[in-house]
């Protein structure tokens, strides 16, 4: 067994694999940049080597500086972790001329399979069922239309060295076509250094179901059930689970033999993901092979008991796999929700900065894991990916595993970026998911216009403002007892109060009770226990002796509640205030229509117009890169354009000012 091995990757991921290394008594090191120095992954490993400046092209994706790292620590062994140079051939060659062990499949694996154009072919060669595309790298934008026009829309058009959604765009017709394969090769180049693209036909309703499978050196394969990540944005997975709700034992065992089949074919080595694309008829139809760790590997570890990375790296040591097909169970369900750092109010831009707060749910062996690498005082970089961690849950039904989902989800508390938590919450309560009848279409289909709060309703919204009630009561409580009052002067605390939350308003009534308040909406009331103070961002307790957990804040007038996807700032107002607060005048919001902002932090790219110009609506106006997406901005409506404010490459804020029009 290996010694000492490098990790050449960083985030979450890092920390993961370090994690089963000292489980297994191997010291790690950790190779990061100079963004990255204060990272916890570098905390946690026994040795860590800089190799470079933030962005991922210096340091992360250059080969030469990770190979010198392992001759400086003495590390026998890579783990790749995903993305980066995971998927690279000539990594995985270049370490084993070094005589450094590769903690994946063999390079000519890595070769075939990695790449997507070379594994269609082998599965066609293999007899494995394909979708209709074509195959071969494309030089421009005018032949991926004329291809597209050849298969007929809609298609996809996919970097060969992708994954992750980076890379990927849907057109369903000749300018989307043409317009996707710009930003498709734009976004290889920059994530992968390969900016090859291919293209093949776009299932309509499709599911996203993934064998997991391992081989070692010693001709042995197995596949570990599948995984149902149908549930995606843009592309990017969102919700993972395993098993699938859509897949019978049956359906089982013909995808997991064709997967182990397509490893047999060639030599496959460690742990990979057969990817398929399945129609709503059972059908499925070979979509690529990830020769590496999946970023949701923990549901299938959860589901069978079976440490990936454990059997990675002994496999990688010559071990044989210690278990066969027949000793594969499925226990239960488990699901995975990726938390990113991005708003879901403003479109799901991408959000950076510092994490003011960061306290995540209680971890509890065998039912809630928190994979993360991040920490409270932390920096949200824009040169990576956004994921701040992954929840993970596990139960012995489906409906279980959702109920504890959703429960985490209340309970993970993230402050000084925004994160997709009210959006994760949201969709795990939406009928269809609760169902299990969706296909990768259903959060366009579902949210079309994007995603707020109104879109969430509330079993029970007076509940909230009983919540509200209560928090205003322990404040003014708190403040009485520092004011240092004397006796017989006391503040007067009135029992009746109004509680204005969106356009609707609630009158309170509330008396004492042992532990807590008893707060009465005509003929609905509401007892209140929690030791909860105010400050605290957690609010646990019980209402009307049913546990319950939502977090609330101070802002202002206001109090924050967020509860199960929903968030709503509701005022708890004394009657005479409230009354008096009708009587004041609404202030119209300022008109910034003739302006284009910036709506997230990143690098501006390209201003596609200039100054004098008119423009027309839906026309391209600029593109920023962030978190290795680019953003196209389009214009809203007809305009000619008066200034150009931000230069290109320029870093742009929030809401910096990039165009003028007149």
């Amino acid at each position: 067994m290996f010694k000492k091995i490098l990790i050449a990757n960083r985030g979450e991921i890092a920390c993961r694999v370090i994690k089963t290394a000292h489980r297994m008594g191997i010291r790690t090191v950790a190779v990061y940049s100079e963004a990255d120095k204060d990272a916890l992954f570098v905390d946690l490993a026994d040795e860590g080597v800089c190799i470079g400046p933030a962005p991922s092209k210096e340091s992360y994706l250059v080969i030469d500086k990770i190979i010198a790292a392992c001759k400086e620590t003495g590390a026998e062994a890579v783990h790749p972790g995903y993305g980066f140079l995971s998927e690279n051939a000539e990594f995985s060659r270049r370490l084993e001329e070094e005589g450094i062990k590769f903690i994946g499949p063999k390079h000519y694996s890595v070769g075939k399979m990695g790449d997507k154009i070379e594994s269609k072919k082998l599965a066609l060669e293999a007899r494995v069922n394909t979708i209709p595309g074509y195959n071969e790298a494309i030089s421009g934008p005018d032949e991926a239309v004329r291809i597209a026009q050849g298969i007929g829309y809609p298609v996809m058009i996919k970097a060969s060295a992708g994954g992750g959604g980076k890379g990927l765009r849907v057109a369903f017709n000749d300018q989307e076509a043409h317009e996707g394969f710009s930003s498709c090769v734009n976004e290889a180049r920059n994530a992968f250094g390969d900016d090859r693209v291919f293209i093949e036909k776009f299932v309509v309703e499709p599911r996203h179901i993934e064998i997991q499978v391992l081989g070692d050196s010693h001709g042995n394969y197995v596949y570990l059930n599948e995984r149902d990540c149908s549930i995606q944005r843009r592309h990017q997975k969102v919700i993972e689970e395993a098993p699938s709700p859509f897949v019978d034992p049956e359906m089982r065992r013909a995808m997991g033999e064709q997967a182990v089949a397509l490893a047999r074919a060639v030599n496959y080595e460690s742990a990979g993901t057969v990817e398929f694309v399945v129609g709503a008829d059972k059908s499925f139809y070979f979509l690529e092979m990830n020769t590496r760790l999946q970023v949701e590997h923990p549901v299938t570890e959860f589901i069978t008991g079976i440490d990936l990375v454990e059997q990675m790296i002994r496999v990688a040591a010559g071990e044989r796999l210690s278990f066969s097909q027949q000793d594969v169970r499925l226990d239960g369900w488990s699901m995975e929700c990726r938390i990113n750092a991005e708003d879901p109010f403003r479109g799901f831009l991408p959000s950076t900065g510092r994490l003011v707060r960061f306290q995540p749910p209680l971890e509890q062996e065998g039912s809630v894991r928190v994979d993360t690498g991040v920490y409270e005082g932390g920096e949200i970089s824009m040169y990576y990916d956004s994921m701040i961690a992954k929840l993970i849950v596990h139960g012995a039904t489906r409906d279980q595993a959702i109920a504890r989902m959703r429960d985490a989800l209340n309970a993970f508390v993230i402050r000084g970026i925004s994160s997709n938590i009210p959006f994760q919450a949201a969709l795990l309560q939406h009928p269809r998911f609760c169902s299990g009848h969706f296909n990768t279409g259903f959060i366009a289909e579902e949210y079309p216009k994007g995603f707020d709060a109104a879109m969430v309703p509330h079993d029970d919204p007076v509940l909230l403002a009983a919540v509200a009630t209560f928090a205003r009561l322990r404040y003014i409580d708190r403040a009485t007892r520092i004011e240092g009052q004397m006796p017989g002067h006391g503040r007067k605390v009135p029992a009746g109060w109004v509680v204005i939350m969106g356009e609707r308003e609630y009158a309170m009534s509330v008396e004492p009770i042992e532990g807590g308040l008893s707060i009465r909406h005509r003929d609905q009331t509401y007892h209140i226990v929690s030791d909860w103070r105010f400050g605290e961002l957690l609010f646990t307790g019980t209402v009307n002796g049913t546990p319950i957990c939502l977090q609330i804040e101070r802002r202002g007038l206001r109090y924050r509640i967020a509860h199960f996807g929903l968030q709503v700032e509701p005022m708890v107002m004394t009657q005479r205030a409230a009354h008096l607060l009708s009587l004041m005048p609404k202030k119209a919001p300022p008109d910034l229509s003739r302006l284009l902002l910036s709506p997230m932090p990143g690098l501006l790219r390209e201003i596609a117009v200039s100054e004098g110009q008119e423009v027309k609506a839906g026309e391209k106006l600029a593109v920023i890169e962030a978190m290795k997406m680019e953003n196209v901005l389009k214009a809203e409506q007809d305009r000619k354009v008066k200034r150009i404010v931000a230069k290109p490459g320029a870093s742009v804020a929030v809401d910096e000012v990039i165009i003028e029009f007149e």
